[in-house]
C-alpha cells in the first residue's frame, strides 16, 4: 500500500498544475498542442494541470520544456541563487586541492 501523500505536497502540485495550464493559456496553446510538444498524451497533460502526483518527473519537464519555463524552473531550485546557498557555499564545499 502506497504512504498517503503529504498535505503540502498535494498543495504544491496543484499550484504547479496551475501554473504550467495558466503558462499554456496565456500563449494561447491548446492542451493538444502542448501534450504533442510535450510528447505526451492529452489525457497526461490533464492529470499534471490537476495536481495528480503519480504524473513522472519527465513529464513535468518535457511540459516545462514545451511551454518555454525549463529554464525558471530549473533554476528555481538552484542553492547557488539562494542566500543561504551562497552563504554555505564555502564553508559545505571542499576547498580546491593545491599543488
Amino acid at each position: 500500500m502506497a504512504k498517503p501523500i503529504p498535505f503540502k505536497t498535494r498543495q504544491a502540485a496543484l499550484t504547479l498544475g496551475e501554473h504550467l495550464r495558466t503558462w499554456r493559456k496565456l500563449q494561447n496553446l491548446t492542451a493538444v498542442q502542448v501534450a504533442e510538444r510535450a510528447g505526451i498524451n492529452r489525457d497526461t497533460l490533464g492529470r499534471l494541470e490537476r495536481g495528480e502526483t503519480t504524473v513522472g518527473l519527465d513529464v513535468f519537464l518535457n511540459v516545462a520544456r514545451a511551454l518555454g519555463v525549463l529554464d525558471a524552473a530549473v533554476g528555481a531550485l538552484d542553492p547557488y541563487e539562494t542566500p543561504l546557498g551562497r552563504a554555505r557555499a564555502d564553508q559545505a564545499l571542499p576547498k580546491r586541492v593545491r599543488p
